[in-house]
């Protein structure tokens, strides 16, 4: 038996028949870090005064999760998965996701946020675009960038840092470099000829931890990097002279999407931590302390926390949706070749 089920199990063995209702648990999969500490203190808590239900959080990131409800398919223990929308149409695609329940603050959401299939739904949006730190910009005389082309300007090389494929944010580079150079998610040719040819030999480092990556950032050893809107804030939020940009060719999204899993364990209790976490008040939480951009149309935020993060019809309606149908039929592919001819 598994070591989380065999600890539940071993918890409802020893309770009171009567008492096993008042002790019902609702596991939650979802990212760590920040997310993890918000969840604890603020988000969570909330809904246990709510509900009276109990939520334990597990950690861990999209592919963790992603690996944890496959491999859990037909005996769930994690109710609600919490990971990218990447990943989030592999599991949907999977049989993994039960259908959303089309009640309460999930009709408040924008369109972009309602994923295919309605088994889904985004709970954040997060900008894929360019970070760079001013000083370093500044010392060298540097324009700030401005467009996906800039990241081929030989003047950058081994200046320029990118996370790998494996992560959402180097996979979005590639298409991008597609996208710009007359190709797309069906035609990606252009997009490996610019990473291989022009983008590769500027990098310094395809680095996966967002640590370091922030680390990168603060020192001006990264003077320009791929990474999201929040991830780039946050940086700067810590003093570093650094700053996001949305380039003019468009910043796609990479949202923070949610599912109850089929066969979930507490379905109602998911349902109901599922409208919690996009009901305004939570939505404007996650955008005070994470930086990412509401899915909730109702939601309210001060001036200073909407100029950090995507916020309003405008730019919601500005981000560039992937193509994730195409894409994760062709990420394994992508993947192997992107290691043997990209990340060398």
């Amino acid at each position: 038996m598994r070591p989380l089920a065999t600890a539940v199990l071993g918890a409802v063995l020893t309770l009171p028949a009567g008492a096993v209702q008042a002790q019902t648990t609702l596991f939650v999969g979802g990212s760590g870090g920040a997310t993890e500490t918000l969840m604890k203190e603020k988000i969570i808590p909330a809904f246990e005064a709510r509900t009276g239900a109990k939520v334990t959080y597990v950690p861990g990131n999209s592919t963790d999760i992603l690996a944890k409800i496959q491999a859990q398919k037909g005996k769930q223990e994690i109710s609600l998965a919490i990971i990218d929308d990447g990943p989030m149409y592999q599991a949907v695609g999977q049989g993994l996701c039960a259908p959303v329940e089309k009640a309460g603050p999930v009709n408040d959401l924008y369109d972009g946020a309602r994923m295919v299939g309605d088994k889904s739904v985004g709970i954040a949006f997060i900008a894929t675009g360019l970070g760079y730190n001013k000083d370093i910009f500044k010392r060298n005389g540097w324009a700030p960038p401005t467009s996906w082309k800039d990241l081929e300007n030989p003047k950058y090389k081994g200046k320029i840092v990118i996370p790998p494929i494996t992560n959402g944010y180097g996979l979005l580079t590639l298409v991008m470099q597609a996208r710009v150079n007359g190709g797309g998610e069906a035609n990606i040719e252009p997009g490996f000829e610019t990473m291989i040819k022009k983008v590769a030999p500027n990098v310094l480092a395809w680095e996966p931890s967002p640590g370091k990556m922030a680390q990168m950032m603060q020192t001006g050893e990264a003077p320009l990097v791929v990474w999201g809107n929040g991830r780039v804030q946050s940086v700067a939020d810590q003093g570093a002279p650094v700053e996001f940009v949305y380039p003019r060719e468009g910043a796609p999204v990479i949202m923070v999407a949610a599912c109850v899993t089929d066969g979930a364990p507490q379905p109602r209790l998911g349902q109901q931590f599922l409208q919690h976490i996009v009901s305004p008040e939570v939505q404007a939480q996650m955008a005070q302390v994470l930086a990412w951009g509401p899915v909730s149309k109702k939601a309210q935020i001060a001036p200073d926390v909407a100029r950090k993060v995507v916020y309003g019809p405008q730019q919601v309606a500005a981000l560039v949706a992937p193509d994730y149908g195409i894409i994760n039929a062709k990420r394994a592919e992508w993947t192997q070749r992107w290691n043997r001819a990209v990340e060398k």
